[in-house]
């Protein structure tokens, strides 16, 4: 290993060690994040897409973050449906987190300070390029992330392993991408765009026309199958990183707070919800999907519903609805012997009234609306479920327990969290006490060490070794690894 330049170690160091050293399992660091130093990323985007795509970039939101929103006042901003976005979001005052989020050599030497064995890195500036609808400039700018990271964190693989950023406005793109970043560059882990926002056809004409999001799965735009084959040859788990901000209620041109909270559960939700009810997981058992930080609440939530739906409206229970199946005579009877006496006089219009949410003119195929999952009971609509999704959940965050609550969960079931630092943004004070904040599930007795385990550990080595065996080949862990198998 190289030497490198010493540093004050942080105050959390000898708490965090403590806690390293009673456990026997590595620490996996799911979600972690670098603040590229941009322009190198210009660099890169001049060699991939040339001078013009280079200058596009270095004077475009993704270089200079939201200044030229912020310099559009409030009002303005609410005439044109502008939303306010993040702004001071990441180390300032702890300089050395600064730095440790944009020099890989240097996070890498800390690695050991904050009890971190391995760590998943996705991007920062680089999340804002998935929305860009130009297409040449959004799969060019891709590109050039895919190869700023590279090229800068190759010589650290043994426990840094960088994302490659997927556009997914249409299959082709992703499958170019994929075969460029995982097939070309070698990266191994992968970072799809959560939604592509599509205009809605009528809606044209209109200076912000409505648009819907497709998420993939049900109803899309395009068939996504072949991206998902395209996984499972290359052996990447697809990850998302989606934001909800400017959805519904959270379009507040004044405050970011007010548009973050709960922003990342919402998107997660989306996606989530959209490949299991398009019955992705069912055609494609093996692969594995992870929801990075919108933690494990609202996919609790979801499996929760997910069974109860099912059970109340799947092809053969939703007959109870029928209306067709309502004994009118027995209803009539019913209403002459106790229908108040205002009702009386309305008796003739009994059939207009038992319309109402009856739908009658519905359409008879499409009552089955679980037709993408083909399922007899509940056990085996949760395999469709459980094994197959990951969630990202930040250490500070007591919700986590839930994933492990088998007594509440459906069917007695445990759920997937991935420990997820988030580390280089402003909701991590200081990377050295994410571990302290992470076990405190455990100090509180929220979760067992054994959950333990498997959140900061072995959920994340299932996760993305299931597709590639190899994933973990030649880093600080492929010893465990082996020795898990």
């Amino acid at each position: 290993m190289a030497s490198f330049k010493s540093y004050p170690v942080g105050k959390y160091a000898n708490a965090a060690e403590t806690i390293k050293k009673s456990i026997s399992h590595p620490i996996i660091d799911g979600d972690g994040h670098t603040v590229e130093f941009m322009p190198h990323v210009v660099e890169c985007m001049h060699e991939v897409g040339g001078k013009e795509m280079a200058s596009l970039l270095e004077n475009g939101p993704c270089y200079e973050g939201m200044n030229s929103f912020l310099s559009i006042d409030v009002e303005n901003k609410h005439n044109m449906g502008l939303i306010r976005t993040p702004w001071w979001a990441v180390p300032a005052e702890n300089t050395l987190d600064r730095a440790t989020a944009t020099f890989p050599k240097l996070l890498y030497s800390r690695l050991d300070e904050l009890c971190l064995d391995f760590s998943v890195l996705y991007p920062t500036h680089g999340l804002f390029v998935f929305a860009i609808k130009n297409d040449e400039f959004r799969q060019a700018g891709c590109r050039a992330f895919n190869l700023y990271h590279s090229s800068l964190y190759s010589e650290y693989s043994d426990r840094l392993a960088p994302v490659a950023i997927i556009p997914m406005y249409t299959p082709e793109e992703a499958i170019a991408e994929l075969d460029y970043a995982v097939g070309e560059l070698g990266l191994k882990s992968v970072l799809m765009q959560g939604f592509v926002p599509r205009p809605v056809p009528m809606a044209k004409g209109g200076a912000r026309p409505a648009e819907y999001l497709d998420c993939y799965g049900w109803e899309s735009a395009h068939d996504y199958d072949p991206v998902w084959k395209k996984c499972m040859e290359l052996g990447v788990s697809p990850a998302f990183h989606a934001s909800g901000m400017g959805w519904g209620s959270r379009m507040s041109n004044s405050s970011y707070v007010f548009n973050h909270l709960g922003n990342f559960a919402t998107a997660q939700e989306a996606v989530c919800r959209s490949l299991f009810m398009g019955g992705v997981t069912q055609r494609f058992p093996d692969l594995k999907f992870a929801f990075l930080e919108g933690g494990v609440g609202w996919a609790c939530n979801l499996f929760s519903d997910v069974i109860s739906h099912w059970e109340k409206r799947n092809s053969k229970a939703i007959q109870r609805y029928n209306p067709d199946k309502l004994d009118r005579d027995y209803f009539n009877q019913l209403f002459d012997d106790y229908a108040p006496d205002s009702f009386k006089p309305h008796r003739g219009d009994i059939g207009r009234a038992l319309r109402v949410l009856s739908n009658p003119n519905e359409r008879k195929d499409s009552l089955n609306e679980f037709c993408s999952i083909d399922v007899e009971n509940v056990e085996q609509l949760s395999d469709l479920f459980v094994p197959n999704f990951y969630f990202g959940c930040e250490a500070d965050d007591p919700i986590t327990a839930y994933a492990f609550n088998s007594k509440v969960n459906p069917l007695g079931k445990k759920l997937k969290p991935i420990f997820s630092s988030d580390i280089s943004h402003w909701d991590v004070t200081d990377m050295g006490e994410v571990l302290l904040e992470a076990h405190e599930l455990v100090d509180k007795e929220l979760i067992t060490k054994e959950d333990f385990q498997y959140f900061t550990c072995d959920n994340a080595v299932e996760l993305y070794q299931s597709n590639n065996p190899n994933y973990f080949k030649d880093t600080v862990i492929e010893d465990y690894v082996k020795q898990s198998d």
